[in-house]
């Protein structure tokens, strides 16, 4: 090779060093923990592809700057960088398995207008007649209209199965005479965005004859307000027995997670019992009217005291005086009246003398009842009626 040639071949090579040697740095040790430090927080993926470019492409470099003058290259051995030799990483990106997995679960969020507007098949109603329908329903909202399922609370939002995604929940009823069968419903949406009945949460049957409100927490996990009876037919609404019960979804239907599982007797009931003795009645007047006496005896068995004890069934007479009945506080109670009087505690008996008249024409003979009356006036129903209530046949 003659002199010219060597002189071409080494500025060349110094054109070459002046463009790379800027971005180039020797890769030693501290080097790559340099570059490991920088880039720990990407991910898994992009950060191992970072360490191999680091290590890589400045090795590369380096070993390129590090040759002596020689031959000239061939044409198929250039020494022009390439764009795989970047220093440069390449752009993170879900891999095609997350992003796949992301875009395959669905919204299962459904507003109040979405749900009312949509057509739902629902679980059938447990112990509910035939008219309350089921499949490809149309939800209404506003008062209760008999065997026209009805949306009453709701909706709320929680992510039930554990996809990443919340799913929507409901209160639903359906009336059928004075009562409703009440359910609390999971929803979410298919494939195709149509809203579908992920599973029934909890609904009323025997034993659980009213659900009034629900809630959700973190966890997807949902409480339900249960009672034992439902507030309608004569029941009052502070009688039933009242329960939070939490359900959570177990991948295949909604189960009993926390709170109480059955609800046993009332605890605010007590055993009150009534017998008569003495029974007498006077003779008629020229009104048909006969003056009856009675005397009765009330035990409380427990297990609870009685505030006031009330005396009912006989208000359809006329209460003359000389009676226990003369000091009576009369309270109103479902439609009757009843005598209230004392207090009775557990175990504790109390004896009682009443006059009252009795038409002769009356068709059936008077009857007395004792009733356990709260502090605040209410009427409690009693652990076992049929001892409650006295009929003096011996009036005729």
């Amino acid at each position: 090779m003659t002199e010219p040639d060597d002189i071409l071949v080494g500025g060349e090579f110094a054109e070459f060093r002046a463009a790379y040697t800027p971005v180039v740095h020797p890769a030693g040790t501290a080097a790559v923990r340099r570059t490991v430090r920088r880039r720990r927080r990407r991910t898994a993926v992009v950060t191992a592809t970072a360490v191999v470019l680091a290590v890589v492409v400045p090795v590369g470099a380096n070993a390129a700057l590090d040759r002596r003058p020689g031959p000239p290259p061939t044409p198929a051995q250039t020494v022009t960088p390439t764009p795989s030799e970047s220093t440069s990483p390449p752009p993170s990106t879900p891999s095609p398995s997350a992003a796949a997995s992301t875009r395959g679960v669905p919204d299962g969020r459904i507003t109040r207008s979405q749900l009312l507007a949509a057509r739902l098949d629902l679980v059938s109603w447990p112990d509910a007649p035939e008219t309350c329908v089921s499949d490809d329903v149309r939800l209404r909202a506003g008062p209760q209209d008999d065997s026209v399922p009805t949306l009453l609370a709701g909706p709320e939002y929680v992510d039930l199965d554990g996809d990443g995604a919340a799913e929507t929940v409901v209160l639903v009823a359906c009336r059928y005479g004075e009562a409703s069968g009440k359910q609390v419903l999971a929803l979410d949406r298919d494939d195709d965005g149509r809203v579908i009945t992920m599973g029934r949460v909890v609904g009323t049957r025997a034993g659980m004859g009213d659900i009034t409100e629900f809630s959700v927490r973190d966890g997807g996990e949902i409480r339900a307000h249960v009672a034992d009876v439902q507030p309608c037919c004569g029941t009052p609404e502070w009688a039933p027995q009242r329960q939070w019960r939490t359900y959570s979804w177990n991948g295949e239907r909604f189960r009993q997670v926390d709170g109480p599982t059955r609800f046993g007797t009332d605890p605010r009931l007590t055993d009150l019992t009534m017998t008569a003795r003495d029974d007498v009645a006077g003779p008629p007047d020229k009104k048909g009217i006969r003056k009856v006496t009675v005397t009765v005896t009330v035990v409380n068995r427990g297990p609870v005291s009685v505030r006031m004890l009330g005396f009912a069934g006989w208000y359809g007479y006329t209460v003359p005086t000389d009676s226990a009945l003369d000091r009576c506080r009369n309270v109103r109670l479902d439609g009757d009246i009843a005598c209230v009087l004392d207090t009775l505690s557990v175990g504790a008996s109390r004896t009682y003398t009443f006059t009252f008249d009795h038409p002769v024409t009356a068709d059936e003979p008077p009857t007395l009842r004792v009733i356990h009356v709260d502090s605040q006036q209410r009427y409690w129903n009693d652990l076992n009626r049929e001892d409650n209530e006295v009929e003096l046949t011996s009036v005729g």
